[in-house]
């Protein structure tokens, strides 16, 4: 098949982590593939340079961009039409808000012009329409919903109905997780048949593989950790929603019960200076260590080098370092947001929080802090799982089966 992704920018992410393992996947198995993506802006990171060793076509395309903006949506609309003109696709698969708005739309416009010349030659052979009027099918990878509680009720009006119109566009909608089919749904956007889930795979090996206890004090010096520490990890960037904040306030109370504690936030973003003074103003920093911007491959390692991994994101579509922590059998403790609970098993691979809850965040640190044995049991349980569920492979199998559906979507002009 000709198979062409479109997703906003290829940075640092789990987007477009999915994406570029699917891309590789499909074209190992000899598929046709082309990822078009906006320029790779932000403080992230970015995957760009992969996807352009890979071995598929990748376009980037310049009014690509994440934040709305009509002087360059609409150039962004308009050569995502001539590209797929060009490209005859025979699947167009979009990824996130933006650019699923507007490759979904492309990809429909592409579709109706095919529909109108298949109905105007072969009006009377049935058979040939109903063959060719539902090409490119049309999919779309819900990674997480642009509408949520932390915004005003004005703009999640308007995603929303964004997102219905755009659902009338689309075959098959992959959510990450089943709460965000259930969102998706309740918010009146598509049909139940339209959604299937699929779990979004990570490269598993770089995560099972343990270090050697050299490499493992090796990295705990180079962040300056005791080799007596218990570690607490976060893995998100350092901006709004994340939750760091929750963590600094457990952190407070923790440290006057136990000393041998560090908590190690893994990213970088612009609230680093205000999380850093307000660690300070709690007479904290001797427990914090930030490692900035890391490489993916960089996140196994730090992830084996912790004891604990917290989550304290109030939005997410399904975080990928919940599996990914898990896999390296660590412990998770997260706020029981979207499709957190489809990983984190409370009382078997971790425990589940209520969002701002730091009171609970508190009482289960204490005690995963106590209890060795209990960190073991609950990460092994989880490793177990993780195994089973997000093999990359595994979800490239999943998606192919989802192309190779050859239930037609005729558009609604077409009777």
């Amino acid at each position: 098949m000709k198979i062409t992704h479109i997703i906003t920018r290829m940075i640092l992410g789990g987007a477009q982590e999915n994406t570029i393992l699917t891309c590789e996947g499909l074209h190992r198995r000899g598929h046709e593939v082309t990822l078009i993506t906006g320029p790779p802006l932000g403080p992230e990171g970015q995957l760009l340079d992969r996807a352009r060793s890979g071995g598929y076509q990748v376009i980037e395309l310049d009014p690509l961009r994440r934040a709305i903006n009509p002087f360059q949506d609409f150039p962004a609309y308009s050569q995502l039409k001539k590209l797929l003109g060009d490209l005859d696709p025979d699947i167009v698969h979009t990824h996130s808000a933006k650019a699923g708005i507007l490759g979904r739309r492309a990809a429909y416009a592409l579709r109706q012009k095919g529909a109108a010349a298949c109905c105007s030659a072969v009006r009377k052979f049935r058979e040939a329409q109903l063959a060719s009027c539902g090409r490119p099918r049309i999919i779309h990878t819900i990674h997480g919903l642009a509408f949520h509680p932390y915004q005003s009720a004005l703009v999640n009006r308007l995603y929303i109905a964004i997102e219905r119109k755009a659902a009338k566009q689309t075959d098959v909608m992959i959510s990450v997780a089943q709460a965000m089919t259930d969102q998706a749904l309740e918010a009146g956007i598509g049909r139940p048949e339209q959604y299937t889930k699929v779990f979004s795979g990570l490269e598993m090996d770089h995560f099972l593989q343990v270090p050697t206890q050299e490499e493992t004090a090796a990295l705990r010096k180079e962040y300056y950790i005791p080799s007596n520490a218990i570690v607490i990890a976060t893995v998100a960037r350092l901006f709004h929603l994340k939750g760091h904040e929750y963590i600094i306030e457990a952190a407070r109370e923790i440290v006057n019960e136990r000393k041998n504690v560090v908590w190690l936030f893994i990213g970088d973003g612009k609230l680093k200076n205000q999380l850093e003074q307000r660690i300070a103003g709690y007479k904290l920093t001797e427990y914090f260590r930030f490692t900035g911007l890391v490489p993916p491959e960089r996140v196994a390692p730090l992830l084996h080098a912790s004891d604990i991994l917290v989550h304290c994101s109030l939005r997410e579509g399904l975080a990928r370092v919940l599996p990914q922590a898990l896999l390296c059998s660590k412990p998770v403790i997260s706020f029981d947001v979207d499709g957190a609970a489809e990983v984190v098993q409370h009382d078997q691979t971790g425990f589940l929080i209520s969002p701002r809850d730091i009171s609970a965040l508190t009482q289960y640190l204490i005690k995963l802090l106590a209890d060795a044995d209990l960190r073991i049991r609950l990460g092994q349980a989880g490793r177990d799982f993780c195994r089973r569920e997000f093999d990359h492979e595994l979800m490239v199998d999943r998606i192919e089966k989802v192309y190779g559906n050859q239930k037609e979507f005729l558009p609604s002009d077409i009777t």
